[in-house]
């Protein structure tokens, strides 16, 4: 029996795969940095960030609960990266990266037309952490609850039995309505702006140009009755950290399983001049056992946030659905 560490097992011919630039980025420690302040007195959080790290929200089971890589563990990963940045090829999205370098396989983004190239990939950040998730501490989901494995079971199926019937059959990103809150995906159009004052706080997605104007003047939360794609948020200072606390999500807009009911709160820290920390916790007893809680860390960006303009004729969805019509025809005339 091999007993090889994976990370040592792994090899690389022509993966074909592709990273624009590899950052070893050494993180600050909270504490040790004196967070700049606004005018009024507030953490200044303002700027562009990114969400470009190569860190995976759940942790491969093989790292079982060792939360970070070991120094020479850090080195191969290195050294495994730049050997798949030598290569060129497909474009490597969100936990796309860490998954062809443990497993040697490349899983397209778009199995049905192929993968980007790599020249859609924003430089990526590699860190030494196992996961994102920090808590539960093995790094992984909690266990869904049947209710909610069934929901997402019924899903899938209505994807696969009608997945063209309607506008409505396709999913939100596709429809140009939103990737959802909080957007996951690294390293494709995952930069945020914030802008701050005295009473609020908007936060500014790349992706699907969505805004977040979070009221920070302790009013309460709109009535339970009205349902949001990205929820309604309520938000406050306190010491070096804006924290926010989001409810009464639309049932439609859907995040890993968790429907309308999903309490979803926030913490932003900012760690040093280059690093604005963001902490969130996903607490809904509908869909998982226990809440859990995943850290990203965003780094400073001198670039600005561009314009996503996302077909908004949304040509490509009237092209999806006579596609549909038309196969509909081609095989009801086949039967005949």
């Amino acid at each position: 029996m091999n007993t090889q560490h994976p990370l040592k097992q792994m090899h690389f011919p022509h993966l074909g795969l592709a990273l624009l630039l590899l950052i070893n980025v050494s993180w600050a420690q909270e504490g040790s940095y004196t967070v700049p302040r606004t005018s009024n007195g507030q953490p200044d959080l303002q700027g562009v960030w990114a969400n470009n790290s190569t860190t995976p929200l759940q942790r491969p089971e093989f790292f079982q609960d060792r939360a970070t890589l070991t120094e020479d563990e850090y080195q191969q990963l290195l050294a495994r990266a730049q050997e798949i940045e030598s290569e060129g090829g497909d474009a490597l999205f969100g936990d796309g990266f860490l998954n062809a370098v443990i497993t040697g396989e490349v899983e397209s983004y778009d199995p049905s037309t192929g993968n980007y190239d790599s020249s859609w990939m924003a430089n990526r950040n590699i860190e030494r952490r196992t996961s994102l998730i920090v808590d539960p501490p093995n790094g992984r989901l909690p266990a869904m609850r049947p209710a909610a494995r069934e929901f997402m079971a019924q899903q899938a199926q209505a994807r696969r039995n009608g997945p063209s019937d309607s506008y409505t059959s396709r999913p939100l990103q596709e429809r140009c309505i939103t990737y959802g809150m909080p957007y996951m995906l690294a390293g494709y159009n995952s930069y945020y702006q914030v802008v701050q004052s005295a009473t609020h706080v908007a936060i500014i997605q790349e992706m699907i140009h969505d805004v977040r104007l979070i009221p920070l003047d302790n009013s309460p939360h709109v009535d339970e009755s009205i349902r949001l794609w990205h929820g309604d948020s309520r938000g406050y200072f306190e010491g070096d950290s804006l924290y926010i606390e989001t409810r009464n999500f639309s049932d439609a807009s859907v995040f890993m399983g968790a429907r309308g009911n999903r309490v979803f709160k926030e913490k932003f820290t900012r760690i040093s001049d280059d690093i604005l920390q963001y902490e969130f916790t996903m607490q809904d007893d509908e869909t998982w056992e226990r809440p859990w809680t995943a850290v990203v860390n965003y780094t400073h960006s001198e670039d600005p946030i561009y314009e996503y303009a996302c077909h908004e004729g949304n040509y490509a969805l009237e092209g999806i659905l006579s596609g549909a019509r038309a196969e509909e025809r081609m095989a009801a005339e086949q039967a005949q």
